[in-house]
């Protein structure tokens, strides 16, 4: 028999119990029954007190046959309740992103699937989301990927950032900076996401087109890129979970620029020798 969890619950049960047997072995309180036998209505009386008793211990055993409720947690919602569409979008089936329902080549691609991945945010608080992404509360704007990722920037010219905003600080930016063997991050090498900032609840999947940069011109084509950042907000207090970044092939990207000519000048003329 299966009692439930709680001991005052218990005690009331057994309590119940004992109450329905006293009322089920009770006789009528009246007057002395007579020698020549007993009452009709006095028998009646207690074979209905009897089928209380039993109807309440039929009761007291089906409960106690029951097994104990669980509170059940609350249902977390697994997805975004808003997306933005594009032409950039994840294949959640195959894992991946997709140009208009085709593949993406990826040279690095990072989910978040209850770790950062080796992602840091400086001061801002960078942690592992609910069911998955990277749960990111801004303190100070950069975020930023590992480093050593030798990426060539020619090849793959495409960075993808599919996120949530769950909180608004009220300055968004947006902007990504690299790093290369060559230079730190810094505002001469930035770009900037194609598309309208994302609404508060809204999932966007930002495409930053680095054949494109607002800064640094051929600079990331001719580079092996180490280290990425993204600068999402100026303003504390911002909430974003990213779900998902990949550096890519561009199948739009700009041709890289052609190498400078250089002009040589014209050969001197040889010296002549004065005549004699």
């Amino acid at each position: 028999m299966n009692w439930p969890r709680s001991s005052k619950g218990a005690a009331f049960f057994l309590r119940l119990a004992s109450v329905a047997t006293l009322v089920a072995r009770a006789k009528p309180v009246g007057r002395v029954r007579r020698r020549s036998g007993v009452r009709p209505a006095e028998t009646d009386y207690v074979k209905h007190l009897s089928w209380i008793g039993l109807g309440v211990a039929t009761a007291l055993l089906a409960a106690c046959s029951r097994p104990a409720e669980q509170t059940q947690a609350p249902t977390v919602a697994s997805g975004p309740a808003v997306e933005r569409a594009g032409p950039v979008a994840w294949n959640a089936t195959t894992g991946g992103f997709e140009l208009s329902g085709r593949p993406l080549k990826t040279v690095k691609l990072w989910t978040f699937d209850g770790s950062t991945d080796g992602f840091t945010g400086g001061r801002s608080a960078v942690a592992p989301a609910q069911g998955q992404g990277l749960a990111v509360t801004i303190v100070d704007p950069s975020l930023h990927s590992p480093t050593g990722l030798n990426v060539p920037g020619g090849q793959y010219s495409q960075v993808i950032v599919r996120l949530t905003r769950v909180a608004d600080g009220g300055a968004w930016d947006g902007a990504l900076y690299y790093a290369t063997s060559a230079h730190p991050e810094s505002a001469a090498f930035l770009a900037k996401p194609t598309g309208a900032p994302p609404a508060l609840g809204e999932t966007v999947t930002l495409v930053y087109d680095m054949s494109r940069p607002a800064a640094g011109a051929g600079d990331w084509l001719g580079s092996r890129i180490d280290r990425i950042r993204f600068d999402l907000e100026d303003k504390a207090g911002g909430r974003f979970v990213i779900h998902q970044v990949a550096i890519t092939e561009n199948p739009n990207a700009a041709p890289p620029p052609k190498p400078a000519r250089v002009t040589q000048p014209p050969a001197a003329a040889p010296a002549t020798a004065p005549k004699p």
